[in-house]
Order: C-alpha cells, then structure tokens, then sequence
C-alpha cells in the first residue's frame, strides 16, 4: 500500500518575501489578524506549524489606527518597573498618543505562538507610527484589508 507523505518545510527552504501594510483608518484587530497571519505563513502552500516559514510585515500610519466601542477609555495595558507597587497601568488611548507603534507590536504578538517559534515569527515585524520606513529597497508588496 502506497501512502502519501507530508513535506515538511524548514526555515532555510523557504524564500521569504516582504509585505507593507498601510493602517490609517483600519480597524486594529484586522491589521493585527492580517499581520499574524502573513507572519505564520498561513497564506503558503509550505505552512508548517512548527517551524517559521512566514514572511516580512511592515505596518505603517500605526498612530491613524482605529478601534471600535469604548475601547479608547477602556483598554487597559500593564507595565511593572521592578519596584514594589510600581505597577503602571495605561489606556488606550494614552498608549496610542505616546506610543502608537507598541499598541499594534502588543496585539500581533499576542495572536502569535507562545516561546521560541513566536519571537522568531515576531522579529520580522517592523511597526512604524508614520508612513515613512527604512525598507524600501526590498520592495514591499501593499496589502489591502
């Protein structure tokens, strides 16, 4: 009996490409989705979960990002300096005025895996608040949401 085997793809066979996402006035959650998912390598035939056969993402116009609902008062995010009762904690809305690139870095990260496999995906991402970026000479593809 003949039976099919699955080629599992590792990092060094795979040609990776570089994509540019533009996030002015699109939805956080959808720009994080898109980018987790170009990350992975979902979007390839050689999708392996275990191992990093994603691509380069490059988010732009993070400060120009949208949410819905009461999330701007609501969200929270926490930060601990070291010290006993220093624990910092930030809204939304604050975190996207001071730093707006950290708010889409914080959730892509979380939508990928968790240890060595998700920092290795999570490296290839470049989060810039304008829509100025160093990368032009690897020739991002534009992706629309």
């Amino acid at each position: 009996m003949l039976t099919k085997m699955t080629k599992h793809f590792s990092d060094k066979e795979v040609k990776r490409q570089w994509y540019i996402i533009d996030a002015s006035n699109q939805i956080l959650g959808k720009v994080a989705v898109k980018a987790a998912e170009l990350l992975q390598g979902k979007n390839k035939v050689e999708f392996t979960p275990n191992s990093d056969v994603g691509d380069f993402v490059i988010v732009i116009n993070a400060s120009k990002v949208r949410v819905t609902g009461k999330k701007l008062t609501d969200k929270m995010y926490y930060r601990h300096t070291g010290y006993f009762g220093n624990m910092k904690e930030f809204n939304l809305k604050f975190m996207l005025e001071k730093h707006p690139e950290r708010v889409i870095s914080l959730a892509i990260k979380n939508m990928l895996p968790k240890g060595n496999l998700g920092l290795k995906m999570f490296k290839k991402l470049k989060v810039y608040a304008t829509d100025k970026h160093p990368h032009m000479a690897q020739k991002p593809t534009p992706i629309t949401l």
